[in-house]
C-alpha cells in the first residue's frame, strides 16, 4: 500500500513538472526566466511588452508567408565583431535603453515600415541614411559620434545600437551596418537582431503601429 502509495505521489510531480501539463494548464508564456512583461517609452507614451497569451494568436499577416530572401549568415559581418543576437538578448538592451540614453534600439527599414509596424522603444534610422553626407552626419550625431574640425569624426562616445529590420532573410540591418563599420563604427557597440519582425511577431510580442492589432 505505502509502496503505491509513493509511485502515485511520483506520478502526480511528474505531471505537475510536464510541459505539456504546464501548456493545458494555462499558464503564462514567459519572455524569459521569471519575465512576463516590462514597460518601454514609445513616443513619449509607456507601452507594456509581452507576449500575447491567447493559445490561438497567430502570427502578423505582413509577417507569415514563408518565401522571402535568402537567409542571412548568423556573423555577416566577420572579421568585424559585430554580435547578432536573439530575442532575450534583444529584450535586454530594450530594458537597458529604458535607463541608459547610451543605449538605442534601432529600427533599420524605411519610414513606411516603422510607422505600419515596429517594436515599442525604437527609433527609426532608415538603412539608406549612410548614402548621404548630411543624412549620415545626422545619423552619427543622434549615435552618439561627434565630429572634429577637420571633418573627421570621434567615435569614443558612440552608443549601443541594438539593430533590426524585417526578418532572417532581410538584408536592411546588415547594410546599414557595413556602412557604419565603413564609417568607423565600432563593431563592439552594433548588435545584429537577426530575427527582427518576423521572429518578434512569432513569439507573439507587443508591437505598435498603424497595422498593430
Amino acid at each position: 500500500m505505502l509502496k503505491q502509495a509513493v509511485s502515485s505521489l511520483a506520478l502526480v510531480a511528474a505531471l505537475t513538472v510536464s510541459p505539456s501539463v504546464i501548456a493545458e494548464g494555462g499558464k503564462k508564456a514567459m519572455i524569459a526566466p521569471g519575465l512576463y512583461s516590462f514597460t518601454v517609452e514609445h513616443d513619449g507614451e509607456q507601452v507594456e511588452i509581452m507576449r500575447n497569451q491567447n493559445p490561438k494568436n497567430t502570427i502578423h499577416e505582413l509577417y507569415n508567408t514563408t518565401f522571402r530572401g535568402m537567409p542571412q549568415p548568423i556573423h555577416p559581418f566577420e572579421p568585424h565583431d559585430v554580435e547578432t543576437i536573439g530575442e532575450r538578448e534583444f529584450v535586454g538592451y530594450m530594458q537597458q535603453s529604458n535607463e541608459d540614453e547610451n543605449v538605442l534600439i534601432v529600427d533599420t527599414r524605411t519610414e513606411g515600415w516603422h510607422y505600419r509596424l515596429t517594436i515599442p522603444g525604437s527609433i527609426n534610422v532608415p538603412y539608406t541614411v549612410m548614402k548621404e553626407e548630411e543624412s549620415a552626419a545626422d545619423a552619427l550625431d543622434e549615435f552618439g559620434v561627434n565630429k572634429n574640425d577637420d571633418g573627421t569624426f570621434d567615435f569614443s562616445n558612440a552608443k549601443t545600437l541594438a539593430m533590426f529590420c524585417n526578418g532572417y532573410w532581410c538584408g536592411q540591418t546588415p547594410t546599414l551596418i557595413r556602412a557604419l563599420l565603413e564609417a568607423g563604427y565600432p563593431a563592439e557597440n552594433m548588435k545584429y537582431y537577426r530575427g527582427g519582425m518576423q521572429a518578434w511577431t512569432s513569439l507573439g510580442l507587443t508591437t505598435i503601429g498603424d497595422a498593430s492589432e
